[in-house]
């Protein structure tokens, strides 16, 4: 594979962490990194993803579609060379889950709330 078909990544976790640098074909699709991040996430963090469908990535400020490429995501910084693309992770439970523990936890004297810090 050509050197200019692969791209190299890191993920920046919400605490500031990353999970890589890992080296990635242009032809690998969000779900792909998705999938490696789960695999791949640190032992011992708060909050912890069960599926790649409850992680977000962003790279320069847009939300990354499943379907799109590596090659499609990235922004054009082919002038710089053996940098490394940084993409945010955030981790959303999903809807089913979240709404099973709020319907546990409700009672007319509890306030729920729930927060996302980012």
């Amino acid at each position: 594979m050509p050197e200019e078909d692969l791209v190299d990544i890191k993920f920046r976790l919400y605490d500031g962490s990353d999970i890589g640098p890992f080296r990635y074909s242009s032809a690998a699709t969000v779900d792909v990194l998705k999938q490696r991040i789960v695999s791949d996430w640190p032992k011992g963090k708060t909050v912890i993803p069960k599926a790649a469908n409850e992680l977000k990535l962003i790279s320069s400020g847009k939300i990354l579609e499943n379907n799109k490429t590596v090659g499609q995501c990235k922004v054009p910084l082919g002038d710089i060379g053996g940098g490394v693309l940084i993409m945010h992770v955030v981790v959303q439970p999903s809807l089913a889950k979240t709404k099973a523990e709020k319907k546990i936890d409700d009672s007319p004297r509890k306030v729920i709330c729930s927060c996302s810090i980012l």
